[in-house]
C-alpha cells in the first residue's frame, strides 16, 4: 500500500518563524543559528516565553474578531 504523502506542518514552520523573529529582536539569532547550542538557559527562556506573550496575543486578537464577526 502507497504511504499517503502529508504536506509539511504549517503550524511548525510558522513558530519557528515566529522563534526566529524573537531571536532577531534580542539579537540572539546569531546564536540560535549556530543550533542552539550557545544560549544559556536565561537567553532560551527569553525566547520561549516572548514567544507565548506574542502567541496569546494573536489568540486574543484571533477571539476579539471571532467576536465582532460574530455580532455582524
Amino acid at each position: 500500500m502507497a504511504k499517503r504523502k502529508r504536506p509539511p506542518n504549517k503550524r511548525k514552520s510558522e513558530l519557528e518563524n515566529l522563534k526566529w523573529e524573537v531571536a532577531d529582536l534580542f539579537g540572539l539569532d546569531d546564536d540560535l543559528a549556530q543550533g542552539g547550542d550557545e544560549l544559556s538557559v536565561r537567553e532560551a527562556g527569553k525566547i520561549g516565553g516572548n514567544m507565548v506573550k506574542k502567541l496569546v496575543e494573536k489568540g486574543k486578537e484571533a477571539l476579539k474578531q471571532e467576536r465582532e464577526d460574530a455580532k455582524q
